[in-house]
């Protein structure tokens, strides 16, 4: 197959700088992180930038860095299910789950077939004693996932 000449790429064909981003993610992780935040910062509504950096974050222990973008994603973009399931992985793994159960339940408000969060909220309704609440969510769980 031969390659297109310069001449022939369009601007849509060359990657943007969040494609280019989540590929860096591969090899350094710090630069990626600051990537994202040069994205965030030229255009506050880009989501997928801010799961992306909240998740890096998460994943490099930065946890109350990695809330606080959540919490700011969720300000400047709105609800979304992703951002609130994040957020409520990392207050779980932060023993906050009071609030984790929050943010599952928000994230569900927004996609009530997001299964991976009833999934989690059954496991956390069954921690705590709630087992009505727990079959509840397991039961919609098994039901999403066929």
């Amino acid at each position: 197959m031969d390659q297109p000449t310069p001449a022939q790429i369009g601007e849509d064909d060359l990657p943007t700088p969040f494609e280019k981003t989540v590929f860096l993610e591969q090899i350094d992780e710090a630069a990626a992180s600051r990537a994202y935040e040069a994205i965030i910062a030229e255009d506050p509504s880009h989501l997928d930038a801010r799961v992306n950096l909240g998740r890096l974050l998460h994943e490099a222990g930065r946890y109350e860095k990695a809330e606080r973008v959540y919490r700011d994603a969720l300000d400047a973009c709105g609800d979304d299910a992703i951002l609130y399931f994040n957020l409520a992985v990392l207050l779980e793994e932060r023993s906050r789950v009071r609030e984790a159960m929050q943010a599952y339940e928000a994230a569900l408000r927004v996609d009530p077939e997001m299964a991976d969060a009833h999934y989690n909220l059954s496991l956390i309704f069954r921690k705590i004693g709630r087992a009505k609440d727990a079959l509840r969510h397991m039961g919609e769980y098994r039901r999403l996932n066929g």
